[in-house]
This record gives structure tokens, C-alpha cells and sequence, in this order.
């Protein structure tokens, strides 16, 4: 279920225009998503939004959280934490924090990025090791590629079949190649009414956790929030589903199709 996790987190912490005035969020923003496995709410996955510093430079600073609850937490614990420190006006990750406790699998480890040198540390604190790498600009982290990608693309100039590709670090397996492709439109029934969304196919490694390369789609709400409305993919066993359970502080308005 890591895997799982972490994927869940990238696409309701995926998607920074150089102009504040042109971005998909602001500070406050908060969103909440119900993720489901099989015939259980498995847990719930929130993210928010918050003004910080780094170095007394001004940054979003997000916190992603992710817990499992009722009876799922009786056969697998989960209690997640992930934080991201990026630029306001680019959206360049400074640090990067994960810290996991899923069953007796636990982590706890940060990353800082160095861009003027080109280089990222790598902190692995519950192993007392530390890893350097070298990164290029184009670089985030797990959290800051969402809201990266919530601002850089334009919906109007979506083509489908073409994909979005971004280099990722967050763990010590280096720097990972993240793509995302294009499939169109598609009105979706949520507790909200309905809502037009673009949909994405995240491309993943086949094999214990997913079927195939192809088993995750992403769903993203046609307006200018650009928020995650559903993800599902299908594992090696049964099925997965996040959907959007709750939200407070959007920049623009929510649109919904009402009948």
C-alpha cells in the first residue's frame, strides 16, 4: 500500500506561473479527499495551503496528511505527513519533508534543495545517512509538482494523446521521471453536482501494486482551481478510488453544472 500512498498524495498534492494574479491557489487553500479500497473508506488525504519563510524568503509552505481510519486502520495503520517549502513566483522547491508510519514500515526524512549549485541533500534521519544529488531546474519535489503543474499548464492548450512530463525527488532512488498524459474531457456525478474535468492517465511501474502502466486515472475540475475531483486506480489486488470530500479557501470559483 506505500506505493499507493504515495502516488494518491502526488495527484491531490499534482498539478507555478511566474504572476501570483494568474495562479490556481492561493494561502488557505485546503483540500480533502476520501480514498477507497474495495467496499472500505479506507482513509482520508488532506492538503493545505499556508504563507511561510525560508532563509527570511517568502514561500507557500503545503502539508500533505494522509490517515487511514475505521476498520481499515485495523488491518493497516497508516499516518502520513508530507511538507513542501516553494517559491512563490516560480514554484522551485527549497525543502521537501516526508515522514511515514504505515504498519511497521516507518521513514522520516527531508530534503533541501540547492539551486544555486545545482544540488539536493538528502536528510535520512532514521538512518543517520545523508545523499547528495545533482538536480537541474526543471526539479520538484513530491508536493510542490502538483501545484507546479496547476499553474503552468493551460487548459486551452491541452492536445489529447500528448503528455506532461516532470523530474521528481523525494526519496533516496534518485530522481524520478513523472508523466502524465492527456485524454480529454469528462462530466463526472460527485457530492457536489456535476463537474467537467480534464482527465489524465498518470503513467506508473506494473508489477506488485499496479496492474499495468496504464492503471491510474486523474481527474481534474475544468476551471481555474484546477483541483483534483477523482483518481482510481487498479492494484495487482482489488481497486482504489480518492474522490474530493472537502474543500475551503479556492481562489476562484467552483464551478458546478447544474441541471
Amino acid at each position: 500500500m506505500k506505493k499507493v500512498y504515495i502516488i494518491i498524495l502526488l495527484l491531490t498534492a499534482l498539478s507555478v506561473n511566474a504572476q501570483n494574479k494568474h495562479s490556481a491557489f492561493k494561502a488557505g487553500e485546503w483540500l480533502r479527499f476520501r480514498i477507497h479500497y474495495g467496499i472500505f473508506n479506507a482513509s482520508y488525504a488532506t492538503l493545505q495551503v499556508k504563507n511561510d519563510k525560508v532563509n527570511n524568503k517568502s514561500v507557500y509552505h503545503v502539508i500533505g496528511k494522509g490517515r487511514t481510519t475505521g476498520l481499515a486502520r485495523v488491518f493497516f495503520k497508516v499516518d502520513d505527513v508530507y511538507e513542501s517549502y516553494f517559491d512563490k513566483d516560480n514554484g522551485k522547491p527549497y525543502k521537501f519533508v516526508r515522514q511515514v508510519s504505515e504498519g511497521s514500515y516507518t521513514l522520516n526524512l527531508d530534503v533541501e534543495f540547492d539551486h544555486k549549485n545545482k544540488k539536493a541533500v538528502l536528510n535520512d534521519h532514521k538512518k543517520n545517512r545523508k545523499l547528495d544529488f545533482k538536480i537541474e531546474d526543471n526539479i520538484q519535489d513530491l508536493i510542490s509538482a502538483f501545484y507546479y503543474v496547476r499553474n503552468n499548464y493551460d487548459a486551452d492548450q491541452l492536445v489529447k494523446g500528448e503528455t506532461i512530463t516532470l523530474n521528481l525527488l523525494y526519496d533516496d532512488d534518485g530522481i524520478f521521471k513523472f508523466k502524465l498524459k492527456y485524454l480529454g474531457k469528462e462530466t463526472l456525478k460527485t457530492k457536489y453536482g456535476k463537474v467537467e474535468c480534464h482527465k489524465f492517465r498518470p503513467y506508473v511501474e506494473s508489477g506488485r501494486v499496479f496492474k499495468e502502466q496504464e492503471s491510474l486515472s486523474l481527474w481534474v475540475s475544468n476551471d481555474e482551481n484546477k483541483i483534483p475531483i477523482r483518481i482510481k486506480a487498479d492494484l495487482a489486488v482489488g481497486s482504489i478510488k480518492a474522490d474530493l470530500d472537502g474543500y475551503a479557501g479556492l481562489k476562484h470559483q467552483f464551478k458546478i453544472i447544474m441541471d
